[in-house]
């Protein structure tokens, strides 16, 4: 029995080495998400990017609305993406797929729109909206993406906040509601071989403003409530990935840092309180509340020290093909001379490796 048991880890250790057995240059590479110009596989912008994930220089691409001019367009340049990396890295090609305003498909071309969270919630049971959600995976897999920045498990605890409740973007007021229709979301994704990401860790339906626009200070509503659905997803297993906002909360981290940089909230909260094991991902990073008060190599430093495995970029602030390129050099000159920073980014590789095996599509 011993033998057998020894013979498996040594048959599985030896599957895991083509993509543990990387560079620092390729792992560091791993770590990046951007945004892209361009809506047609032909494009400089796509074909740019295309190279990039090719080479190793960044682990995926995320889509705007702007990048979507048709169907066959998007199948195209997924396609695309798909082939130019390699087969044990598939890319991560995500969206904002939500429902209701906040999508990146839409009827216009010729994608099935469905209602916002709240409209949701309002008119169907969890578990009639299963088959909601079932129809919206399918819709996004077949259109070539793997990866939905969605479900939103934020609280709507203030009825006038400018991001969540405005725009019908959560299912409740309560962590129990919240749970049981997110769990819905997940479960009818994975039934269609996407990936997840739960938003807006620690909890953005409380806020009185919004982070597109600059910081966003929760000290005074914040509530230790809204972990609660985290909480209860993360103890039946999911490990996709958690969205880490750009909210301050002086009591829970004294240095001011907002979440997204916060060693407190994703070491101590996220990874420690709440065991999450998955993939931690950052908001966009070009949002107001990031880049007008640090600059890019403070930015990427802080947010890879804090336990971030995948730092998300837009591309819109100042939009340049050589992005990704820009941010692996920060993670690559930073880590040789940095053990302490190598070893997190061999962490997060490591993590992102087990969730891309997941990929079916």
């Amino acid at each position: 029995m011993r033998l057998a048991t020894t013979l498996l880890a040594t048959i599985l250790a030896l599957c895991a080495a083509p993509a543990l057995a990387q560079s620092l240059e390729q792992m560091a590479g791993q770590m990046i998400i951007v945004g892209f110009a361009g809506d047609s596989v032909d494009d400089k912008g796509v074909a740019a990017v295309r190279k990039q994930v090719s080479d190793g220089t960044i682990g995926g691409v995320m889509y705007l609305k702007t990048n979507v001019a048709s169907r066959s367009a998007v199948a195209a340049m997924n396609d695309a993406f798909r082939k130019a990396a390699p087969a044990d890295l598939p890319p991560f090609i995500t969206l904002d797929q939500e429902g209701g305003l906040v999508e990146r498909l839409g009827s216009a071309v010729g994608f099935k729109e469905i209602p916002d969270a709240e409209t949701i919630a309002a008119e169907y049971t969890a578990e009639q909206s299963r088959s909601i959600y079932e129809q919206l995976a399918r819709g996004v897999r077949d259109w070539g993406f793997n990866v939905n920045f969605a479900p939103v498990v934020d609280l709507a605890v203030n009825p006038n906040n400018q991001v969540i409740a405005k725009y019908g973007r959560a299912y409740g007021k309560t962590a129990d509601v919240v749970s049981e229709y997110v769990a819905q979301v997940v479960a009818a994704h994975h039934d269609a071989g996407l990936l997840t990401s739960l938003k807006h860790f620690p909890g953005h339906g409380s806020s009185t403003a919004d982070s597109h626009e600059g910081f966003v200070d929760i000290t005074r509503t914040w509530k230790p409530t809204e972990l609660d659905p985290y909480r209860a997803l993360i103890a039946k297993g999911y490990d996709d990935f958690v969205m880490v906002g750009h909210l301050i909360d002086t009591e829970i981290d004294p240095t001011g840092l907002p979440s997204s940089l916060s060693p407190v909230w994703i070491g101590s909260v996220l990874r420690g309180q709440l065991g999450f094991a998955g993939v931690v991902i950052t908001d966009d990073l070009e949002m107001g509340a990031i880049r007008d008060h640090y600059g890019l190599e403070e930015t990427v430093k802080r947010a890879v020290r804090a336990g971030v495995d995948v730092l998300l970029f837009s591309n819109t602030a100042k939009p340049r093909a050589a992005l990704g390129a820009e941010v692996r050099k920060i993670l690559v000159d930073t880590a040789e001379s940095d053990p302490e920073f190598k070893a997190r980014i061999e962490e997060s590789y490591k993590r992102i490796v087990a969730l891309k095996a997941r990929i079916r599509n």
